[in-house]
């Protein structure tokens, strides 16, 4: 399989969303770039999916259930469990870019906003 990724998109969730892999040839895993702006907060949530999220660049706060607020950077890797509350928060002057990856592949009936 091979393409462009779609473009990108300003979701509710108070970020941008590329989605670079989400066929339903591909069931297994899905996997996107999320962009968040300086000083935001994306939307409380959680996904029926698990998912990880790769930091590539900027620092930020990620929060996930019951613990505690984790700083993040480029590099730091991060596993949310499927039906685990989360959000991310951008805590540095340059834009917060990361993978996420879920798997199954992800489906916007998978998302539960919870604000």
């Amino acid at each position: 399989m091979t393409g462009k990724p779609k473009p990108e998109v300003y979701t509710v969730e108070r970020c941008y969303i590329t989605e670079l892999l989400n066929d339903e040839a591909w069931p297994e895993v899905s996997l996107a770039r999320a962009r968040v702006r300086p000083g935001v907060t994306t939307q409380l949530h959680a996904l029926s999916v698990a998912e990880w999220y790769v930091i590539e660049s900027g620092s930020g706060r990620v929060a996930i259930g019951d613990a505690g607020p984790q700083t993040v950077t480029a590099g730091s890797l991060v596993a949310i469990p499927r039906g685990i509350t989360q959000c991310i928060e951008n805590t540095g002057p340059d834009d917060l870019v990361f993978l996420c990856l879920c798997a199954p592949r992800f489906l916007q009936d998978c998302y539960t906003p919870l604000e």
